[in-house]
């Protein structure tokens, strides 16, 4: 105990200003923060494309595949762990020996979050932030985000490429009829059975671009289904997020006469450094909304997809990747 209090003293004041986060919670948080504790995985790419030498580590550590779309000062840094979420596992130990003077999660906002953040910062005296992670307040997330971190100029860089995507999007769908947007089937996993409905955030996506999910669930998390749900759901398209999944399910008897499968609309989402679809479901989505578009409406989705890819890259993850490591990405 006497441990732990010495490093929620050693925790230095700096100048402070207060925010309101989106719980409406007023916090006072420090007008430069140095040094970040993200609280789960959305939070931590929010925190890279926004501030990342103000990181003090990863939730989980980036692999080898992720680290040439990264920048080299971050390769290094610890993995820490996560406070929320499946799988929690950091400590209040292990918060404190960072020295964070801000603890910040990007997600959800619903009344365990919220306590979660309010006991945590009772108990180690390091403000914490809720920001809401739904695609319809991604610009003003990455406004607000970059306000509590001090870097305005960056997140309104960020939050106009956000709006620009949106809207590219709901302007294409405009032309597009409802009969020809797909029903899509999200396949999680390497069984590909692990999927999310409509109302997941995990699965936000699929309706952001006007598809429609076909996974009938009663619950608005993950959901593990059978081949046979599958069948019966028939989705016109079926995006994958593991690697021996898309290897495998073409051959899969079982998957036969699913119509994606039928009809090779089979696609694997990209997921360095972090995922297109999902994995984790931050700001790293807005690049698949592009690679979506392309895929449900090939003929429709304006630009060039290997180039918006690059551009993203370099926007948000100020690494530019040349063209073959985009072609890899992406398949093409």
């Amino acid at each position: 105990m006497i441990a732990l209090l010495s490093l929620v003293l050693a925790v230095t004041a700096a100048p402070a200003r207060e925010i309101t986060d989106a719980t409406g919670r007023v916090v006072t948080v420090p007008d430069d923060p140095e040094r970040v504790f993200a609280a789960g995985p959305p939070a931590a790419v929010l925190l890279y494309m926004l501030k990342p030498e103000a990181m003090v580590g990863w939730v989980r550590a980036p692999r080898a595949a992720d680290r040439p779309f990264l920048l080299p000062s971050t390769h290094s840094l610890p993995e820490l762990g996560r406070l929320t979420g499946r799988g929690d596992t950091v400590n209040l130990e292990v918060l404190l020996a960072a020295k964070p003077d801000l603890i910040f999660d990007l997600g959800t906002v619903n009344d365990t979050y919220l306590s979660l953040a309010e006991r945590v910062q009772g108990q180690t005296g390091v403000p914490y932030v809720l920001i809401d992670g739904s695609f319809a307040d991604m610009p003003q997330t990455l406004r607000q985000m970059a306000e509590v971190l001090g870097v305005p100029e960056r997140g309104e860089r960020l939050a106009a490429y956000a709006e620009e995507t949106l809207d590219l999007v709901d302007a294409t769908l405009a032309g597009i009829p409802q009969a020809d947007r797909p029903g899509v089937y999200l396949a999680r996993g390497p069984e590909g059975l692990e999927t999310a409905g409509p109302n997941s955030i995990n699965a936000e996506s699929i309706g952001r671009v006007g598809a429609r999910n076909v996974v009938e669930a009663s619950n608005d998390g993950l959901a593990t289904v059978s081949p046979e749900n599958v069948l019966g759901w028939a989705p016109d398209v079926i995006i994958m997020m593991d690697p021996h999944f898309a290897e495998t399910v073409a051959g899969n008897p079982a998957w036969a006469e699913v119509p994606a499968v039928a009809n090779n609309r089979i696609y694997l989402a990209p997921s360095a450094p972090f995922g297109f679809i999902d994995g984790p479901p931050s700001v790293n989505r807005l690049i698949g909304l592009h690679w979506l578009m392309h895929r449900l409406y090939p003929e429709t989705a304006g630009g060039e997809l290997n180039r918006q890819v690059q551009d993203f890259y370099e926007l948000f993850y100020q690494v530019r990747p040349d063209d073959d490591a985009v072609s890899a990405l992406v398949g093409e």
